[in-house]
């Protein structure tokens, strides 16, 4: 028996719990219901349990049995660790699906009940082959991905040094519902994903009469001369080889169309695709809206956050990953991107920390278009359980194969007498 082939023995238990998730999505940190549901999928499996103080994380420590000797000093045992996110979206689900979310505007729309799944199935998995891990497995179920910033808190809780040490390599998975064919694992070296970054704009001026503009500070066409403004900058002063998305999801203004209001609010996101560009764009944005706003006798409000960074995979642990995608599923199921996603991520503080990678994995429904399905956060995005034992057979295999590898590695570099190289 293979691990895939254990994996595909798992596959009707994960599909229960991917639905059971899939029913009750939560938001943000706060996650009680899920963290109640991974604890009950980890129980008997010899995990060491660490839960988070400030959120609803769950740490699984798994020692390892193989060449590493489970009694050996922690601090000289190698370690992985594996990760999924937890958390929903505040979107209300239009799917249709049998499982469908019985939480009113909340729905797991961008698929990481099948992450959560796939690693409680990676847990089954590396527990039975607990006598073959040649070190220690930290499992990282992390709440918050969606803009809570939930790995930052995992982080400073200490997951990374969960088993004694650092880990030495780390790996995260997700879910697509469009861009690649089904069943596709998608790696990408260096820079994956685009950094996001948060712009809120308030324009000041004063009210008064529709009829009588000269007689107040109007900020609803300064505003809207600022978005006009916006999306020219990015295209002259940035290079369109290093590109910048810039996108307003927020334009609010008024109460009534012969009322000039007090004031104007605009709301964006911007993604950078190196960290050149995203420390120009935070000079160059506020000089700009400020310009405007004076110009026009205005004033403006300006908040620019920055939020999550590049997500940038390590190029060795990016072979490493595709090495054993191509052992498992063979190399047809792989598709190397020539080019970054701008999304974002923040499994890139993980990367920022500890060489690892970030492996896509298509869950396009079979026989689904990928270039016209719904893609992630979409209420019609649809992701297929046919996907899940793939995915938790790749977690656990990269956990096996890579602790042999730094086992090995340390084992020789043991053997190599004192003053000698």
């Amino acid at each position: 028996m293979t691990i895939t082939d254990d994996a595909r023995e798992l596959q009707p238990e994960l599909a229960r719990f991917r639905h059971a998730l899939h029913r009750e999505p939560e938001i943000g940190l706060d996650l009680p219901r899920t963290q109640e549901k991974v604890l009950q999928e980890l129980d008997g499996l010899g995990y060491e349990i660490i839960l988070g103080t400030d959120t609803t994380s769950v740490t699984a420590v798994l020692r390892g049995q193989g060449n590493a000797g489970s009694g050996s000093d922690a601090a000289s045992r190698p370690a992985v660790l594996l990760r999924a996110d937890m958390d929903g979206l505040p979107v209300q689900e239009k799917t249709g699906v049998d499982y469908s979310s019985t939480v009113d505007g909340a729905m797991h729309a961008c698929g990481h009940d099948l992450h959560t799944s796939m690693l409680a199935g990676a847990a089954t998995l590396l527990a039975e082959q607990r006598h073959r891990l040649a070190g220690d497995v930290v499992l990282m179920f992390q709440p918050g991905e969606e803009g809570f910033d939930g790995a930052s808190y995992m982080i400073r809780e200490g997951v990374l040094d969960a088993p004694g040490r650092r880990v030495d390599a780390a790996y995260g998975m997700h879910v697509f519902s469009a861009l690649e064919p089904h069943g596709t694992f998608c790696t990408k070296p260096g820079v994956m994903l685009s950094s996001s970054d948060g712009l809120t704009v308030t324009v000041l001026g004063a009210g008064g009469h529709g009829s009588a503009p000269h007689a107040a500070k109007d900020p609803v066409t300064v505003a809207a001369e600022m978005v006009t403004a916006l999306q020219v900058m990015v295209t002259r002063q940035f290079n369109m080889f290093d590109p910048v998305v810039l996108s307003v999801g927020v334009l609010q203004a008024g109460t009534k169309r012969n009322i000039i209001p007090e004031s104007a609010r605009i709301e964006a996101t911007v993604r950078t695709f190196s960290e050149e560009s995203r420390q120009k764009m935070m000079d160059a944005v506020p000089r700009l809206l400020r310009g405007i706003a004076t110009a026009h006798g205005l004033d403006v409000d300006v908040d620019y956050q920055q939020e999550y960074p590049l997500t940038i995979t390590d190029e060795d642990e990016t072979r490493t990953a595709e090495n054993v995608i191509g052992d498992l599923f063979g190399d047809g199921r792989l598709a190397r991107w020539a080019t970054p996603l701008s999304g974002s991520e923040d499994f890139s503080r993980v990367l920022a920390e500890v060489p690892g990678t970030f492996i896509g994995l298509s869950a396009v429904p079979h026989g689904g278009d990928h270039t016209t399905s719904a893609f992630n956060h979409s209420p019609y995005a649809t992701f297929d359980d046919a996907v899940l034992a793939d995915g938790a057979a790749l977690y656990a295999e990269l956990a096996l194969s890579r602790l042999a590898t730094l086992s090995t590695a340390t084992a020789t570099a043991a053997a190599v007498p004192a003053g000698r190289s």
